[in-house]
């Protein structure tokens, strides 16, 4: 354990950082389940629904520092992709 009132404090920093940034990154991949899911169930107006919200939960985590931009962007390629898909196999 810290002794020195710094690193007490920087401890405490930490753990509540720490509470946020697993708070964010359980929010996204929470979201990104929820759209997969959607997916399987081959219901195109839930997961267009569910990809809109997801891909505001990915934006707010790039914003975070929780995810790099570029993973952000390959995530909702492929899931826009994947609906998009769907759309076509259901037409």
């Amino acid at each position: 354990m810290a002794n020195h009132v710094s690193s007490l404090k920087r401890a405490r920093q930490t753990e509540k950082k720490t509470a946020v940034n697993r708070a964010n990154r359980s929010r996204v991949r929470g979201s990104l389940r929820s759209l997969r899911e959607a997916i399987a169930k081959g219901d195109h107006t839930a997961a267009q629904e569910q990809l809109r919200l997801t891909t505001s939960a990915l934006d707010k985590s790039v914003q975070k520092g929780i995810l790099h931009d570029n993973t952000a962007s390959r995530y909702k390629s492929r899931l826009n992709a994947r609906v998009k898909a769907l759309l076509v196999k259901a037409a």
